[in-house]
């Protein structure tokens, strides 16, 4: 049984989480497997991703028999095979969705943070766990959660350990709607296709700008705008939504 399945429908790539078994904890072998997936998800002809589990949970980080059976340097594990993953998921000039359908622990969580969207199944969980060991969030756990939810709040949360549950989550705005658990695949599956359907240069430049907003100066934000607006300017979707405003038609973005 593969690691990580990948399932394309037009231009939504799902990335499935594929050790139910042990609630998709990570494993070297399921790293590799998920690199592999982030490269064909990377292929223009893809608009937008959708990240999940296969099972009763979305992810609850580290296998932690592997550091029974060979500890080894944590640090040159997480930055040979959960940073790669980590940015390659921040790289994809796409939208990213979080379809989580289970608990979401320690790494796991980071990985939720680092998709753009989070949609919760109602018995989802957020689990910081990291604390609950001994260990400090890793994984960008600690970068995604400030911005996402402020210093005090990430701050509390990742020194408690407590859980949180799906409404929880949603009323702190980490994830952005919470449905039944057997209406997430296809809620998922919706936005992802809504998304695909919008100009996916646009919404890639987005991005980035959100990326670099909390860390830069205005002059630099506003710099960077005029530069990534004078691209966006060039691609052929803001030619077509120019054209289909004049013409009073719904665009038809191709992603190009």
């Amino acid at each position: 049984m593969p690691e990580v399945e990948t399932n394309r429908a037009e231009a939504v790539l799902t990335i499935t989480l594929n050790r139910p078994d042990v609630l998709n904890a990570f494993n070297e072998a399921m790293h590799k497997a998920l690199g592999a997936a982030l490269k064909e998800a990377a292929d223009p002809a893809v608009r937008a991703v959708v990240l999940t589990g296969a099972g009763r949970g979305f992810c609850v980080g580290q296998d932690l028999t592997e550091f029974k059976e060979a500890p080894g340097d944590i640090g040159h594990r997480l930055r040979r095979n959960y940073h790669p993953n980590v940015l390659a998921i921040r790289r994809l000039e796409k939208p990213v969705i979080a379809a989580v359908n289970g608990a979401a622990a320690g790494a796991g969580l980071s990985f939720t943070c680092a998709c753009d969207i989070r949609i919760a199944a109602d018995s989802a969980s957020f689990v910081p766990a990291f604390i609950n060991i001994g260990l400090i969030p890793d994984s960008g756990g600690s970068y995604f959660l400030t911005r996402l939810l402020g210093y005090a709040r990430a701050f509390e949360w990742m020194t408690s350990g407590r859980k949180l549950s799906a409404a929880e989550a949603h009323a702190w705005g980490l994830v952005s709607e919470v449905v039944e658990g057997d209406e997430l695949a296809a809620r998922s599956a919706e936005v992802a296709a809504q998304l695909a359907a919008m100009p996916t240069r646009g919404i890639g430049m987005t991005k980035r700008l959100f990326e670099r907003a909390t860390i830069s100066a205005l002059e630099d934000q506003v710099e960077l705008e005029a530069q990534l607006q004078t691209a966006a300017t060039q691609t052929d979707d803001f030619r077509e939504g120019v054209a289909a405003f004049l013409e009073k038609r719904e665009p038809r973005f191709t992603g190009s």
